[in-house]
Formats: structure tokens, C-alpha cells, sequence
């Protein structure tokens, strides 16, 4: 178990699964408690305008690869590699921090997070269940007071530098449930699950309340 900062704990793995009848209840994060998609807001804005640009044309030949293979993977593994190959995990983890503190007034959703805080009043066991890398989801998830987080696991070599790959799949779809299960056990419940696309389909079958595009405001 890893301390990620100050507040709640959050796990990319959990290794104890909470009290006996605690409700475990799952949330989306991209799209579901915020507006838009996290991680290519984070990259935009680390990279700057001019940078921006010249990534996305870099990123060309993948984006092309992308429409025929439909591996969302692969894609988001080169444009890890085009904006943030070689950074330390140090400077990744710092700037994932000021990035949520600059736009976390204008990027939760209010009704999402009524929802969230609802169910912490209620005692629920919150995990944060994320396609995007869990290093840059974690500053919100401590912001949140979310017990857990599970997200893509981006890779990094011995000098701790990104090297523009992922250390297993993209957190979506089915990988979402089994994610689940290995945390919490194979005999795992899940009280509700809210998501708000395709890549959040099986989680949602996977729960007793199951909340699709159920959030829908704006800051």
C-alpha cells in the first residue's frame, strides 16, 4: 500500500478489502465526475499551446493506425511518449498536482459530486475505477477523499523516467471488472457503479445500481 499525500489513502491495489458490509460502490472518472477527459486536459496544458500543436501532428501516423484498430492502448501509449517520455516520476507526480489544483473548480461535475459525498456520508468504501494513468488522477482522488484508485499503471524505467509504455492494459471495458476482483476478491459486490461510456459497460452489469450518463452538470 502506497501514500500517494496527505489525506486518503489511494491504492493502485488494495490489500485489504474493507469491513464486512461496507458498500463498494465504483465511479468512472473521465466524463462521469468530470467534464471531460483528464489526461489529455493534463497534457494540453503541461504542454502549452505551440507544443500542443506539434505533438498532435507528430502524433499523426498513430492517429491514422487508430482508426483501423480502434486500440485506444496504443494510442494513449504514444502520446505518452510524445509529451511526457523522460520525465521523472517526481516532476510527473508535481505537476499532476498543480494541474488538478488550477482546474478542479471548473472540471467536477457539482451533481457527480453530490452523488460521491452522498455515498460518504452513507459509509461507502468510494473506488475511483480510471482508463486514465493512476499518477495523474491521483491528486483529484485525494481532493475527493476517495478510499481507493484503480487506473492505468504507466511504466517507468530504473533512473524512475516515463518511458511511454503502460505495465499492463488500458483500464477500460472488462479489464475494469477484473481490476475490481483482483482488489477486492472474486467474491466482490459492488453497491452502485456510475459511468458515462462504452469502456464502462461491464462495471455498470457488474453492480446492483448501475448509473449511465446519470451526471450532466457544469461548474
Amino acid at each position: 500500500m502506497r501514500d500517494m499525500g496527505t489525506g486518503a489513502v489511494i491504492r493502485q491495489t488494495l490489500e485489504a478489502a474493507p469491513a464486512p458490509g461496507v458498500p463498494i460502490v465504483a465511479f468512472d472518472f473521465d466524463g462521469t465526475l468530470t467534464i471531460r477527459d483528464s489526461f489529455t486536459a493534463f497534457l494540453r496544458w503541461r504542454a502549452g499551446p505551440a507544443r500542443w500543436a506539434l505533438g498532435l501532428a507528430k502524433l499523426t501516423p498513430a492517429v491514422v493506425t487508430y482508426a483501423h484498430d480502434r486500440d485506444r492502448g496504443r494510442i494513449k501509449a504514444a502520446s505518452v511518449r510524445e509529451f511526457l517520455g523522460g520525465v521523472d516520476r517526481a516532476t510527473l507526480e508535481a505537476e499532476a498536482e498543480r494541474f488538478a489544483e488550477f482546474i478542479w473548480p471548473r472540471f467536477i461535475r457539482p451533481d457527480a459530486l453530490a452523488c460521491w459525498q452522498d455515498w460518504g456520508r452513507r459509509g461507502a468504501h468510494r473506488v475511483i475505477v480510471t482508463a486514465s494513468p493512476g499518477i495523474t488522477v491521483a491528486p483529484f482522488a485525494r481532493r475527493l477523499g476517495a478510499e481507493a484508485l484503480l487506473g492505468t499503471h504507466m511504466a517507468f524505467d530504473a533512473d524512475d523516467r516515463v518511458t511511454g509504455a503502460f505495465t499492463g492494459p488500458n483500464c477500460r471495458g472488462e479489464e475494469k471488472v477484473r481490476r475490481l476482483r483482483a482488489a477486492y476478491g472474486d467474491d466482490l459486490k459492488l453497491a452502485a457503479a456510475y459511468g458515462d461510456t462504452s469502456g464502462d459497460t461491464e462495471m455498470l452489469a457488474f453492480a446492483a445500481e448501475a448509473g449511465f450518463r446519470v451526471f450532466t452538470g457544469h461548474p
